[in-house]
């Protein structure tokens, strides 16, 4: 299939540090690719991809010494995107709803992924005037807010199979990886590792708009000497940043979409102590990737006991359900679903008549 990914341009593909939507973009790009697919990528110049690269802009806008105007930009994206959607068999977007009023009108197959919350003010009046645009949710517990839009599958989060590699013995401190904000509670992960006297490495991006919340709140308990704050951390160090851990402490108090920091520690088979928000209950297995746990002393005493889990355990459960190929096939199926009318019509036009070789030339239709 010939196949458009269309990525933000806040960070590049993939990022350079934190910045998960795009981290998913490339692996699915590259798992696609690999799978013999024309992949055309429209992302920031600085992105690395064996795709046919589509550079918007010379380099990602979180970084770019000029601060550039993230609306002006992006509306040059969608507007180079659908000036050439008629190259394409199907074009996914992972820019949020910025291009719904223009997909609405093109005649190419296409969806969307959201990748954060919905449960958002105003965002169920959008759907509902936008109900006919196909959309992928990246776990079921993410669409209930939307129970009306239009869904067209779930499909789970997945990383290459050799990005992280599995480390069966590891060293004595807690992990805690992703973005310091009051959701995700770092003081929560702090105190479980105070209570079981087990040091604490945190490896986090602090925003902005988190700035102020995270020196009233935060700093004064980085002073504990148990407590070390690395700050954000990129792909080359998340493998013995996780993989050493005892655990990946992710006490999270909101809706979380899905929770990539998590198959990253299954991957590496380092157990997760989780709060059962947002996907997390679909994400987890209780038990065998780690504990979910209700409050903190449930969460204590699950990290004091975490050792019982099966590390090798937490790797498999990885291979088996959240790799980048077995996410790559899964969008392939939505991907075939909605462009199979317009590929089985050019099937008829070139003499194929019969079902068996209109399925070898547009794909069987398979979700789910």
């Amino acid at each position: 299939m010939k196949i458009a990914q269309v990525a933000p341009l806040i960070e590049s593909v993939p990022p350079k540090a934190y910045g998960g939507t795009e981290r998913i973009v490339s692996y699915l790009t590259e798992a696609l690719v690999a799978q013999g697919h024309e992949v055309t990528l429209f992302a920031s110049g600085d992105s690395i991809t064996t795709a046919d690269l589509v550079p918007i802009i010379d380099r990602s806008l979180r970084t770019h010494p000029r601060r550039p105007d993230p609306v002006l930009w992006h509306t040059l994206l969608l507007d180079e995107v659908f000036s050439r959607a008629d190259e394409f068999d199907v074009i996914h977007f992972h820019v949020d709803t910025l291009h719904y009023p223009l997909a609405r009108h093109c005649a190419t197959p296409h969806v969307t992924t959201l990748h954060g919350r919905l449960d958002l003010p105003d965002l169920d009046l959008l759907h509902r005037r936008f109900q006919d645009l196909p959309l992928v949710s990246i776990s079921d517990r993410q669409r209930l807010p939307l129970p009306d839009a239009h869904w067209c599958g779930t499909v789970h989060h997945g990383l290459p199979l050799d990005l992280y590699t599995f480390q069966p013995q590891p060293q004595d401190y807690f992990a805690f990886v992703g973005r310091v904000s009051p959701e995700k509670r770092l003081d929560r992960a702090i105190e479980i590792a105070l209570a079981c006297d087990t040091p604490l490495k945190i490896g986090a991006k602090v925003d902005d708009n988190d700035r102020p919340y995270f020196d009233q709140y935060l700093r004064p308990l980085l002073e504990h000497p148990l407590i070390e704050f690395v700050g954000e951390i990129d792909q080359s160090q998340k493998n013995d940043f996780i993989g050493n851990a005892r655990a990946l402490l992710f006490p999270i108090d909101w809706p979380e979409p899905f929770g990539l920091v998590m198959i990253e520690a299954f991957a590496c088979g380092t157990p997760v102590i989780a709060y059962p928000c947002g996907s997390v209950p679909e994400v987890m297995q209780d038990g065998t990737t780690g504990r979910i746990v209700h409050d903190q002393a449930e969460a204590i005493a699950a990290a004091r006991d975490v050792g019982r889990i099966d590390r090798a355990a937490c790797r498999r459960v990885f291979e088996q359900r959240f790799t980048a190929t077995t996410m790559a096939q899964r969008y392939l199926q939505v991907y075939q679903m909605l462009a199979r009318p317009l590929l089985a019509h050019a099937a008829r036009s070139r003499g194929l008549t019969s079902t068996a070789r209109i399925e070898r030339y547009a794909g069987p239709v398979a979700l789910r």
